[in-house]
């Protein structure tokens, strides 16, 4: 097939997506499939061998089979994007519209967890508004959270305008610091368990979930977290498969992994953060609906673990955007 991989983008993680688009473009090829390289600059223009990219309503994307938007955070992961490619009507990899933006938005995917009766963490939402008109007020609202606590922009990736609040005096500026991303922020409690993701492929009706694998930072004990410069520095983490967790526990993170990617009506594919505490309880994060996705990226390692290669996974997944496509077009019965 033909593949339109998209790559770059508005949003702070650009260099990021065009790692992951690099390495889907040549999965995509060792796969058999002929890969299009599609650069979405930091201005928000499209662009492909040299030229603008001109789009038309209904006409497909450069003759494309089907389109891989390796996008990350705004501008590309929160269905800003996907809707552009429902109207173009061509196939793509991952999650549609609704998902899409309900996966990127901490808070309202919280919210619609929480009333599926999945476990997470104490949390709570606070707007700019709400900061600005009664600052003692979301203070004591957050208060109750204890300490120490995360502050979230609740529409970011890769942990960017994230702090870790360990002294009341450090919250304010901390919410100071994450509206300067958005004006929706997630404050939430701190778990001191282990940190453990979970891929997740398939649709949302019959997805399977990889082995679980563990988040390994050096330095933990002194308070340090899975912040951007763990993320994306050689050495900053370790991913270590399977997780050091009893098996009935990796059995309950995989199935909540399964759970969540269909509560939230997902597609394709998702990698699902969880907390894990000493007592064994599972906690469910975040679900990322387009994570970083070079072969060194944990989506990538942890299917591999469980037998899938990054080639393969790559075609797989192009499967899955041509049968979901074909699946919402069809007459219903």
């Amino acid at each position: 097939m033909k593949v339109a991989v998209l790559a770059g983008g508005r949003s702070s993680e650009h260099d990021v997506s065009l790692a992951s688009g690099a390495a889907v473009r040549a999965g995509l090829k060792e796969a058999g499939h002929e890969a299009l390289e599609v650069g979405l600059a930091r201005d928000g223009t499209w662009w492909w061998d040299g030229a603008e990219v001109e789009l038309y309503a209904g006409r497909g994307l450069l003759g494309a089979d089907v389109a891989f938007p390796v996008l990350h955070g705004p501008f590309g992961e929160d269905g800003t994007v996907q809707g552009l490619l429902e109207l173009l009507d061509v196939p793509y990899v991952g999650s549609g519209v609704l998902a899409s933006a309900l996966c990127l938005d901490k808070a309202v995917s919280k919210e619609v967890f929480a009333r599926a009766g999945l476990p997470q963490v104490a949390h709570e939402p606070v707007t700019a508004a709400g900061w600005s008109a009664d600052p003692d007020g979301v203070l004591a609202q957050v208060g109750g959270l204890g300490l120490p606590v995360f502050v979230k922009p609740a529409r970011m990736g890769s942990s960017v305008g994230i702090a870790r609040v360990d002294g009341a005096g450090e919250l304010a500026g901390a919410l100071q610091g994450a509206f300067a991303h958005d004006h929706l922020v997630v404050v939430e409690a701190a778990s001191d368990g282990l940190e453990v993701e979970c891929s997740v492929l398939g649709h949302a009706h019959d997805a399977t979930a990889s082995p679980p694998g563990e988040i390994v930072l050096p330095g933990r004990e002194d308070g340090r977290w899975y912040d951007f410069e763990a993320k994306y520095t050689a050495g900053g983490m370790e991913l270590r498969v399977p997780a050091g967790i009893a098996d009935r526990v990796a059995d309950r993170v995989r199935a909540l992994a399964v759970q969540g990617f269909a509560r939230a009506g997902c597609a394709g594919l998702a990698r699902v953060d969880f907390f894990v505490e000493e007592d064994g309880r599972v906690l469910l994060n975040e679900v990322n609906t387009m994570p970083g996705f070079t072969p060194t990226s944990v989506y990538a390692k942890l299917w591999a673990a469980g037998g899938l290669a990054y080639p393969a996974l790559c075609d797989r997944l192009v499967a899955l955007a041509v049968e979901r496509f074909g699946a919402e077009r069809a007459p219903a019965s």
